[in-house]
Parts: structure tokens; C-alpha cells; sequence
């Protein structure tokens, strides 16, 4: 039987104070990048929870998302491994709550606030071209409600092992 192809799905979050966005500057294998707080969906999580992880892990910051601002798909080539990897990215918009006094996730060497143009000025460091995309697409008022994402209860019970015993 052929292998399926499945694109990895991945969260972001789109967060604005007083005109500038909380972004991250991680290590990556193309060096280091400028990013929104983002990541994988991990097992038994909504695409929401994954994203208020992420923020949380990324930034050390709660996050509240409120709407979503699209659905990306995108194909990267590592220049370091050359293999190929496509993205099917979820990016939110929301509130930011409280900032937590703890370390960030592996990787991540710091946040940022900057503004629009800042943010267009650093381009060449972005991780992928979505980043300024997203958040175009969010000052020009991009919205869809969260109800559009439906999560099945299924969905947060532990994988059932249907092996014959």
C-alpha cells in the first residue's frame, strides 16, 4: 500500500499590544529566525489549546485566542538536510494575560515586540514568508470566529491499543 502523504500541522499566534507584536527569535537550521510564537499540534490537544501552549512555552506569556486569522499551506526545504516538509499552519489572533517568570522553550533565544515595519524591515530573518503575511492579513481585519473549529471529544481520550493480545 502507498505511504499517504500528511502535511505537518502547525499553530501560531498573532498577538498585538499598543500597535507592536510579540514575536520570537529562535535557532533553526537555516540559522537563527524571527517568528511568531508557533509549533506543532501535539496528540489529544484542539488546534486552540496548541496555540495557547505555544505561546506560553515560546514567550512565557498567556494567550487568549479570539479569532482565527487563516489557514496557511506552505512547503520548506531544509537547506541543511534538503528534505522537504509541508506545512498546513493555523495562525490565531488574541489577548495576551500574564507574563510567567520562566525559561522558554529550547530554541528560543528571546521575544520581541516590534511594530508592522520593523517587522517588514527584518524580512530576510523571517521563518517563512507567512510571518508578515499573518499579520497584513490581520491589520487588514481578517477574522474568522472560532466556532468554525470544531474538535470531536475523540479527539482528547488516550490512543486504545486494538492489538490482538
Amino acid at each position: 500500500m502507498p505511504r499517504i502523504w500528511k502535511p505537518s500541522v502547525t499553530v501560531a499566534a498573532i498577538v498585538e499590544k499598543d500597535g507592536k507584536f510579540l514575536l520570537i527569535e529562535e535557532e533553526t537550521s537555516d540559522g537563527i529566525r524571527i517568528n511568531q510564537p508557533a509549533g506543532h499540534l501535539d496528540p489529544h490537544e484542539s488546534l486552540e489549546q496548541a496555540v495557547i501552549r505555544e505561546t506560553l512555552e515560546e514567550t512565557a506569556y498567556d494567550f487568549t485566542p479570539t479569532a482565527l486569522v487563516g489557514m496557511y499551506m506552505s512547503r520548506y526545504t531544509s537547506n541543511r538536510t534538503g528534505e522537504e516538509v509541508t506545512y498546513l499552519r493555523f495562525t490565531f489572533c488574541g489577548v495576551p494575560g500574564a507574563q510567567h517568570d520562566r525559561p522558554l522553550d529550547e530554541g528560543i533565544l528571546r521575544t520581541m515586540w516590534l511594530t508592522r515595519d520593523e517587522l517588514a524591515a527584518c524580512a530576510d530573518r523571517h521563518r517563512s514568508p507567512t510571518v508578515l503575511q499573518c499579520v497584513d492579513e490581520y491589520l487588514a481585519g481578517r477574522r474568522a470566529p472560532l466556532e468554525l473549529i470544531q474538535t470531536h471529544t475523540s479527539v482528547y481520550k488516550e490512543a486504545v491499543s486494538t492489538a490482538n493480545g
